[in-house]
C-alpha cells in the first residue's frame, strides 16, 4: 500500500452558543455543526526515508508544526512507533480548496484526514471513536471532521451527538480573501465583553444544553424543515466579529436582501453562508451578491450540505 487520497469537507455552524468558562481555559460551548460539499484533497503516501514532508500549493498554508496536518502525523508516529518503524515516513500533499482562516475548519479537516490516512496506510484498525479520541488532542473541531454530517457538539466542541442527516440542501458560501479572523481573538474578545452573562457552573450548562436539545433548531433538523432551520440559525461570535469587520456584516445583509432563506457567519468567521431552497436559487443568489458588492476580493461558492466526513481512496 503506497498511499491514500482523502477528501476533507468544510464545516459550517448552524448554531454556536457560548455558555461559560471551563477550568482548562477554553469556553464551554454548545454548537450544531454541519459538513458541506466544499472539500480539500489530501494525499498521504509512504516515503523511503523517515519524518514528515508536507506540501501545499496555497501560500498561506504553513508546512511545519504549526499545521494541524503535520501535528497529526507527529501524533500518530509517537503513539504507534512500531508502525512508523515498519512503514517509514510520510509525504502529505494538501490541495487547498477551502479558504484559509475562514471559520470553516479547513485546517482541522486536514488533520482529521491525516489521522484517517495513516490509520489505513499503517493498517492500525482504529475505529472512528478511537480516531476521534486522538483527534481531540489536536483541536476542538478535529473529532467532528472525522465523521462529519450533522451533530451537536458540546464541551469545547469535542463531545459529539449525531443528528439526522440534512444531505443536499443548497448553500452559498462567501469569504473576502483579504479578511482573516483569529479564532482566539474572537473568543477572547467575546469573554471581555460578555463574561458577566456566562452561566456560573456545570449544572447551569447542563440545563441549557437540555433546552437546546429539545429546542426549535433540533426539531427542525429532525423534520428536515429548511425554513424552520433557517429561522433558528444563531452564532454568539457575530456579536464581536461583525462590529469589528463591517464588510462581513454587509455581506450577510446582502445575502438576506437577495432572498436567502437563512444566512449567518460561520464559526469565528469571516465566512458567511446562506441556505437556499434550490440550486437555481443558490446560483441566482451568488450572481446577485457578486454583482451588488462587485469586489475582486470576494470569493463565492455554490455548494450543498453533506452527510459525509473524511472519505478515503486507495492509490492503486
Amino acid at each position: 500500500m503506497s498511499g491514500y487520497i482523502l477528501t476533507a469537507p468544510a464545516k459550517i455552524n448552524l448554531y454556536l452558543e457560548i455558555l461559560g468558562d471551563r477550568p482548562d481555559g477554553f469556553h464551554e460551548l454548545v454548537m450544531v455543526m454541519q459538513t458541506i460539499g466544499l472539500r480539500d484533497r489530501i494525499e498521504v503516501k509512504s516515503q523511503r526515508g523517515s519524518g514528515i514532508n508536507l506540501y501545499c500549493q496555497h501560500p498561506q498554508v504553513p508546512l511545519n508544526e504549526s499545521n494541524i496536518a503535520y501535528r497529526a502525523a507527529q501524533l500518530m508516529m509517537s503513539r504507534f512507533p512500531k508502525a512508523y518503524d515498519k512503514f517509514g515516513g510520510v509525504d502529505i500533499t494538501i490541495e487547498k480548496n477551502i479558504p484559509v482562516a475562514a471559520g470553516l475548519a479547513g485546517g482541522s479537516g486536514n488533520g482529521a484526514a491525516v489521522l484517517v490516512g495513516l490509520n489505513l496506510l499503517w493498517q492500525l484498525g482504529l475505529t472512528q471513536p478511537d480516531l476521534q479520541e486522538l483527534a481531540a488532542e489536536l483541536g476542538s473541531d478535529v473529532p467532528f471532521c472525522i465523521g462529519g454530517g450533522t451533530a451537536i457538539a458540546t464541551g469545547r466542541g469535542e463531545i459529539l451527538d449525531p443528528l439526522p442527516d440534512l444531505d443536499g440542501i443548497p448553500v452559498v458560501l462567501a469569504k473576502y480573501s483579504n479578511i482573516a479572523v483569529s479564532t482566539p481573538w474572537a473568543y477572547q474578545t467575546y469573554r471581555k465583553q460578555f463574561e458577566e452573562g456566562y452561566l456560573p457552573d456545570d449544572d447551569s450548562w447542563q440545563a441549557r444544553m437540555k433546552q437546546i436539545h429539545s429546542g426549535g433548531l433540533i426539531q427542525a433538523i429532525q423534520q428536515k424543515n429548511i425554513e424552520a432551520i433557517a429561522a433558528e440559525l444563531y452564532n454568539d461570535l457575530e456579536k464581536v466579529v461583525l462590529p469589528e469587520f463591517p464588510q462581513v456584516k454587509k455581506l450577510r445583509d446582502c445575502f438576506a436582501k437577495h432572498g436567502a432563506i437563512g444566512t449567518m457567519m460561520s464559526g469565528s468567521g469571516p465566512s458567511v453562508f446562506a441556505l437556499c431552497n434550490s440550486v437555481t436559487e443558490a446560483n441566482n443568489l451568488k450572481t446577485a451578491v457578486a454583482a451588488e458588492l462587485n469586489d475582486a476580493d470576494l470569493d463565492l461558492w455554490v455548494t450543498h450540505i453533506s452527510c459525509h466526513g473524511i472519505n478515503a481512496t486507495l492509490i492503486e
